[in-house]
């Protein structure tokens, strides 16, 4: 099917929806195999050109055309920069109950969100040792102790386990 035939398709059905579609906002992504060369596919409406990108936020998850979440674990692994620096500056000053909350609140719906989608993702390690260091400042516990008991006093689960707790 044409591409083109598709994209006037999906333009009626707004139009019969009463929506109108953002032409600056609209962009389209070619998924293709890591080894594979790009393509290049001119998609038109009206005499203007819709751009081609290479990766799209949708929900909240940063899709690339190969489908790999390296993006999407980067920008995860800023956010817990983030928090390990809060929660680190502010661990002498507020109980653990309360580190326990933001932990909760702030770190663990991070990990938590479309971790279905990422959860294989080779990058994850990274995420993991992130995890690890947060936790281990919520328990002060030392960089040379096991996180083990760090992640039952606090009663939460480790990356791995929140992954296949969803797929499960």
């Amino acid at each position: 099917m044409n591409i083109n035939l598709s994209f006037h398709n999906i333009i009626s059905w707004f139009n019969r929806n009463i929506l109108t579609l953002n032409f600056n906002k609209t962009h389209y992504v070619e998924f293709r195999t890591i080894n594979f060369y790009q393509v290049k596919t001119k998609v038109k409406y009206e005499h203007k050109n819709i751009s081609n990108s290479t990766e799209t936020k949708f929900l909240g998850l940063i899709i690339d055309e190969t489908l790999s979440c390296k993006q999407h674990t980067d920008q995860i692994a800023t956010k817990l920069c983030s928090a390990y620096f809060a929660l680190r500056n502010i661990k002498h000053i507020v109980p653990r109950s309360t580190l326990r909350k933001i932990y909760y609140a702030h770190v663990h719906y991070i990990l938590s969100y479309g971790i279905i989608f990422w959860g294989r993702s080779p990058n994850v390690k990274k995420l993991f040792i992130l995890q690890n260091e947060i936790v281990r400042i919520i328990t002060n516990t030392g960089v040379r102790d096991s996180c083990r008991e760090a992640f039952k006093n606090i009663e939460s689960m480790t990356l791995y386990s929140q992954y296949i707790f969803t797929l499960i």
